[in-house]
């Protein structure tokens, strides 16, 4: 596997996890590029949004346009995907828990 597809699949798995975070499981697509940047991962609004698309077709998310920005909101396949219950191709697997 190519470093740039290992990259996608971890900032995929990074940006479910920031949405399962919050308490009604939603963040705008600059909230998630600066979280992606702290795990070293410093990509444009655009690839975000990409990512957020990709993640929409796998049903793993809902992406709502709001201005220049997208809100993405943890769809149920992604929370199963989250707890390990099933595995999204394309998408890191998380870590069993402790």
């Amino acid at each position: 596997m190519s470093m740039e597809n290992r990259i996608v699949e971890e900032a995929r798995l990074i940006i479910l996890r920031a949405l399962a975070e919050q308490p009604n499981e939603s963040l705008s697509s600059e909230i998630l590029r600066q979280e992606l940047a702290s795990f070293a991962i410093s990509r444009e609004r655009g690839w975000v949004h990409g990512q957020l698309d990709w993640l929409a077709e796998e049903r793993a998310v809902t992406v709502t346009p709001v201005g220049s920005v997208r809100v993405a909101t943890l769809a149920e396949r992604g929370a199963r995907h989250l707890r390990r219950e099933i595995a999204i191709e394309g998408v890191q697997r998380p870590s069993r828990p402790d």
